[in-house]
């Protein structure tokens, strides 16, 4: 009979070998061999070659894996017109037909786990197929309960994922799956790691019954794709993956497209081990050896040691690292840096740690270790590629948190400590988006990923990740453009000061008006003043022409009051944010004259928008104590938790539509999650946000926490760019100015919520007076960053 095997039980022992199987697969050279190992795009279900590409090749260690093609426009406009055709179809379908379809390529996956395995060896991109198949697995039940726990929310569209050259197979799908899972189509711009199993990984989603169109493939250079990619009117958003590098190339070239982006900058985070005097030391350096001397390692770590057992840690480094063999370096490159910078930190007085000495020249080094290094040396703020580990002592936990905060990067911490409660205060002190406590590098979808500062903007797994690919059904989205001819180092250093004339008359104008700046009310300096005008054109009042010197002092005013602000109970932060509706109503009158005045609305129209806004002030006191994490059941042994955390300080520039309820709408939801603001109100109607200052000042919002700074807007909106504090900008004003954000808020990268003010008036725009669930939702997931806890318990 065919496929029964002739040999015998003893013949088969003593050769251990396999015996045939109907569902056996091929293996990763014969499925290249299929493709005479020339692979090309994956559109519309199926590969496709066209002869007049150019091609770049994959290599190994051992020479040319095969060669894949280059894309041309052409082709790019053929995959966004096929996803736009999945979307359609995809779409449609149940969650449950969507769910079937995840889970049948979680088995098609085991199937096929010996070809994927090799052919992520050969792409120097090792990941295990069982974390794939766990992959597939979680997000097969999210895409079947999408529609029961978010009915409010709506597919982005046409979903964009880069990623860049030295990006794993895992974070690649950690951007795919959560995508298809809500109803997405996706087109993916793989690096050179990831190009062929991405393209594998596209055959067996055909496999696994997804329609054609649904999942599409390009392949080249991702910095030019993903521009090319983002100019297609098709497609709704972007978001990418690897390191800050590629990144920023992609966040310029994309820049004026209207397609809204993230980026998860997670490779080459610099992230820190902290071990404390009260950790189990031998489990401890288990730990370091196993994560810092890998030949490709997604994060870079620097070592901290408690002073009191340096001493015992360093002894016991020797001693594992004795007879450890060199390890091959990735490129001949990273050679040449790791010799700059281990004889930069012995100039610098470090001791180095070796098993052996390195070879004179070649693509191997020792394991190293680099001892007494200060936190200020270049190696520790930008550790070398290769088997190199900085280690810096610290005196007191305190101390050791303080240093595990030096980082730019705000990615991940491993910390080492028997003391749970020290475990606990020192993982809500890092502002990191994992910590992992006697572990590292715990990784499951259960979890979100979420990167501060400079490695990432967005949220990746986890409940939390999936709200990326999804918007409320009533909010609008970004409208298409392409991008103006904008001088990015004078945008904002051109308008013209409103100065007040000599000899003016103040009785003639009603009223001067102060801006508030750190808790302070600011007059205008040097007699310059902004005129506020009526509906008319009459002149109303004047207001300071406020500029990078307010930006400044309300930032430093802001960074002062906010670790306290945060620190106070979530029932406290509500009964001020109730004091502050409180004043709200007291004033109504006032505040509905003013909305009049400035507006031309109805009186009865102004009063009802007071009303709504002393509402919605009660609902997010209300909510302070409301929002909150939980404690996912990963599949390891342990426990996990996941947060919600303030973002710090946020630059907000108001809309003019609703003055006052926008106002408040947005400041409630900052304050309640327990951030600091800066707020810029609309050049068209400022006087509603100006009088708006005295109820404040009348609250018991503490002084500092608020600043309210009139002026030109796309000024303000260049200082606050660039102010490295500042965390995050959510803007409503003109296409250029959120030209000038996508450009420029890449470094200092920041989390942006950017409308185009112009477009939404002529599509109705934001509803501020709805009260829809997932607006709400929205506006308080804007405001927060999620933070993940792993504690095992074996």
């Amino acid at each position: 009979m065919a496929g029964i095997s002739t040999k015998t039980v003893h013949e088969i022992f003593q050769t251990m070998e396999y015996g045939s199987s109907s569902s056996s697969t091929a293996t990763a050279q014969s499925w290249l061999e299929k493709h005479s190992r020339t692979l090309g795009f994956f559109i519309d279900g199926k590969f496709s070659s066209p002869a007049d590409r150019q091609t770049q090749d994959v290599t190994d260690s051992k020479g040319v894996v095969c060669s894949t093609v280059c894309a041309k426009d052409e082709d790019v406009a053929s995959a966004a017109s096929s996803a736009a055709g999945g979307f359609k179809t995809w779409s449609e379908l149940s969650c449950y037909q969507r769910a079937k379809v995840f889970l049948k390529l979680a088995s098609v996956l085991q199937r096929h786990s010996q070809c994927v395995s090799e052919l992520c060896e050969l792409s120097q991109s090792s990941t295990s197929p069982a974390a794939l198949i766990r992959l597939a697995q979680y997000y097969a039940s999210w895409a079947q309960l999408r529609d029961t726990l978010m009915p409010e929310w709506t597919p982005q569209g046409v979903v964009a994922v880069v990623v860049s050259d030295d990006c794993s197979v895992y974070f690649l799908l950690l951007k795919v799956l959560p995508a298809l899972s809500m109803g997405n189509a996706v087109i993916v711009v793989p690096g050179k790691s990831t190009t062929l199993p991405a393209l594998l990984l596209a055959q067996l989603f055909m496999e696994a019954g997804i329609p054609a169109g649904v999942l599409n493939v390009v392949t080249g250079s991702e910095a030019s794709l993903a521009a090319k990619v983002a100019q297609n009117p098709q497609v709704n958003y972007l978001t990418y993956s690897g390191c800050k590098q590629t990144g920023e190339a992609v966040a310029k070239a994309t820049a004026g497209w209207g397609v809204p982006m993230t980026l998860s900058l997670t490779h080459n985070s610099v992230c820190p081990f902290i071990i404390f005097d009260s950790a189990d030391l031998d489990s401890a350096v288990d730990g370091v050896i196993e994560l810092a001397f890998k030949k490709k390692r997604d994060f870079h770590w620097v070592l901290f040691v408690q002073e009191s057992v340096m001493d015992s840690v360093v002894a016991r480094l020797k001693l594992r690292m004795a007879g450890m063999k060199c390890v091959s370096l990735v490129t001949e490159t990273d050679r040449k840096l790791i010799d700059v910078v281990v004889q930069e930190a012995q100039q610098q007085g470090a001791t180095l740690i070796q098993p052996c000495s390195p070879p004179s020249t070649g693509g191997l080094y020792p394991p190293t270790v680099l001892c007494g290094l200060a936190p200020s040396c270049e190696s520790v703020i930008s550790p070398p590629p290769g088997p190199v580990l900085p280690l810096i002592s610290f005196r007191s936990s305190a101390e050791g948190v303080t240093l595990g905060n030096h980082s730019p990067h705000g990615q991940a911490a491993s910390i080492w400590t028997e003391d749970l409660t020290l475990a606990l205060e020192s993982a809500k002190s890092l502002c990191l988006g994992s910590v992992w406590v006697n572990c590292h590098s715990v990784m499951d979808p259960a979890l979100p990923l979420c990167g501060r500062r400079e490695s990432g903007n967005c949220t990746d797994g986890g409940r939390e990740g999936l709200y990326q690919f999804l918007r409320p059904s009533l909010s609008p989205s970004l409208p298409r453009s392409t991008p103006s001819s904008i001088n990015y180092a004078a945008f904002g250093s051109a308008e013209s000061k409103f100065m007040i004339p000599e000899g003016f008359d103040p009785s003639s104008v009603p009223r001067f008006y102060s801006q508030l700046v750190g808790g302070q009310l600011r007059k205008a300096d040097s007699g310059c003043s902004r005129s506020v005008l009526a509906p008319g054109g009459a002149v109303l009042a004047h207001c300071p022409d406020g500029g990078r010197k307010d930006v400044r002092n309300a930032v430093e005013a802001a960074i002062k009051v906010q670790p306290g602000w945060i620190k106070k109970s979530p029932a406290t932060r509500s009964q001020s944010l109730y004091s502050l509706a409180a004043s709200l109503d007291k004033m109504r009158r006032d505040m509905a004259t003013s909305i009049q005045t400035q507006t031309g609305i109805s009186f009865e129209e102004a009063e009802k928008e007071v009303e709504l806004s002393i509402s919605r002030l009660s609902d997010w006191a209300a909510r302070c104590d409301k929002e909150q994490g939980g404690t996912p059941f990963p599949p390891q042994s342990g426990s996990a938790l996941s947060t919600p955390e303030a973002l710090g300080v946020l630059g907000v520039i108001l809309p003019s539509s609703k003055p006052l309820l926008s106002l408040v709408s947005l400041l409630g939801a900052a304050v309640a999650m327990g951030n600091a603001v800066v707020m810029v109100p609309s050049e068209k109607y400022p006087l509603p946000a100006l009088e708006f200052i005295q109820v404040l000042q009348a609250s018991d919002i503490p002084a500092g926490l608020v600043s309210i700074i009139t002026g030109g807007r796309d000024q303000l909106t260049q200082a606050l760019a660039n102010h490295s504090v500042i965390q995050s900008i959510w803007y409503w004003g003109s296409k250029e100015g959120c030209q000038f954000l996508q450009y420029s808020c890449i470094s200092p990268l920041k989390r942006l919520w950017l409308h185009c003010e112009e477009e939404e008036e002529k599509e109705a725009g934001r509803n501020w007076a709805c009260s829809d669930p997932s607006l709400q939702e929205e506006l308080w997931r804007k405001a927060v960053v999620w933070k993940s806890i792993w504690i095992p318990t074996a």
